[in-house]
């Protein structure tokens, strides 16, 4: 990561001050105020009116208890979150989280990145996370009813299609999204459908939005190719995860002449040489919610399964990591490097650490950070939210032609910015700069509130 600019340093020790142990909130702000340096010296005005600072604190925390029954008749208690991080753009938005993992600083992490990367899609969306360490895996649809009911008992408060939208996230697909909403329709008496965003088709969904994330991070990626004359046709894939993201990354990939030879879970990871197949690792994951070591049992001849093995060990031309944060570290960076890797496009939220960016725009290795690259999701998010105002459905066609456009656009606006700055090519510096500017030119707009 660069050094810090001196006037930033103060930001960062209060942020540390403030929010101790939660050491992916400070990762993540870090990470972003790294690349502001040269913002504050080109526009002193950004450091006025304490624009910064004010970024980096939410506007609103929320944290509240969730009880619920399993099946055995045992009451249950977990810890749920929102955190509305900015709302200068418009109404909060982003994704749900379920696992264990789930503190109030993974919320903030989340929350933070969120920011700007609405911003860059260009939508009016501001930025927001929330979730629970409740776990969904190994438990009965009955259960996750139970507890997702609960959650909303007290979430819907807080939330709104003028206020906050949520979205699913790890642990929160079209089945926890039904339940949610189900929940709020029933408390509030009303069928506002512009709450929640990865609904079903038949009620208020949008077409592409399950593949969205995956779909969105191939095309980032492939246009970072386009600059160096490359393109996924023929090239080696490894694509950690084996859920939504990781999935309709391999889906993509695969329509562009990719071949995918690895994938994973938190078990393990799979390697078949001849590429990936996708409808068997779709029955596994989606329909049988089945584990990666159940794909390589039904291919024996074909596939190699590597209990906690190091998915980044497998040569690749293009990584995409799309797991979960910091899964991607320095030492497996180079030994990607090593191994030739020329792209690397993150799927997932921060799943590179900066030990791993390091080493990458080190060895000259197109990097997509995931508030650019993972921005698809949010993207058709938002354009879902815009089928429910205007009471509308889009085609597939149509809304992968938005999402496509939209990636494009946030490409080019990272790339455009980091040249504008003095760095070109370097889409983290790009991405921050950009995400930063739209929101805080909006924040001074609306004046100190």
């Amino acid at each position: 990561m660069p050094p810090l600019d001196e006037k930033l340093e103060p930001v960062l020790d209060d942020v540390l001050r403030r929010n101790a142990g939660e050491d992916l909130f400070h990762q993540a702000v870090r990470e972003v105020l790294g690349s502001l340096g040269a913002v504050i010296a080109k526009h002193p005005d950004y450091a006025e009116a304490a624009l910064i600072e004010r970024l980096c604190e939410p506007e609103r925390q929320i944290i509240f208890r969730v009880p619920w029954v399993d099946d055995t008749g045992q009451v249950q208690i977990n810890r749920g979150f929102r955190v509305e991080f900015n709302s200068a753009l418009g109404p909060y938005k982003g994704g749900l989280r379920f696992h264990p993992s789930v503190t109030l600083g993974t919320v903030k992490f989340l929350g933070f990145e969120q920011v700007f990367k609405n911003a860059l899609t260009g939508m009016p969306i501001g930025g927001g996370k929330g979730g629970s360490d409740f776990n969904p895996r190994g438990r009965s649809d009955a259960e996750v009813m139970r507890f997702c009911q609960s959650f909303m008992t007290e979430l819907y408060r807080h939330v709104g299609e003028y206020t906050d939208v949520p979205a699913g996230d790890i642990g929160v697909g079209e089945r926890e999204i039904g339940y949610l909403f189900g929940q709020y329709k029933r408390i509030t008496n009303r069928y506002e459908s512009g709450v929640l965003t990865g609904k079903g088709l038949t009620w208020g969904g949008s077409q592409v939005r399950k593949e969205a994330t995956g779909y969105g991070a191939v095309y980032f990626t492939e246009e970072m190719l386009h600059t160096r004359g490359e393109s996924f046709d023929g090239k080696r894939i490894v694509v950690s995860g084996s859920g939504n993201v990781s999935i309709y990354t391999i889906e993509k990939a695969q329509q562009l002449g990719g071949r995918v030879i690895a994938c994973s879970d938190s078990d393990g990871f799979v390697l078949e040489e001849t590429g990936i197949d996708l409808a068997l690792l779709k029955e596994i994951k989606e329909r049988r919610r089945g584990r990666i070591l159940h794909y390589a049992e039904a291919r024996p001849s074909t596939a190699a399964y590597f209990s906690g093995g190091r998915i980044w060990d497998v040569a690749c031309d293009i990584a995409m990591p799309s797991a979960t944060q910091n899964e991607l570290t320095g030492r497996d960076a180079r030994e990607l490097v090593k191994n030739g890797v020329i792209a690397v496009g993150e799927g997932a939220n921060m799943p590179c650490t900066p030990e791993a960016v390091n080493v990458f725009m080190e060895a000259g290795v197109l990097f997509g950070p995931g508030k650019a690259a993972n921005a698809g999701g949010v993207a058709t998010s938002a354009l879902e939210m815009q089928q429910n105002a205007s009471r509308d459905s889009w085609t597939f066609e149509r809304t992968e032609a938005s999402l496509a456009e939209i990636m494009r656009s946030i490409h080019n606006r990272c790339a455009a910015t980091a040249d504008e700055y003095g760095a070109p090519g370097n889409y983290v510096l790009g991405a921050n700069v950009a995400g930063f500017v739209r929101v805080a030119d909006a924040m001074r707009a609306l004046g100190v509130v």
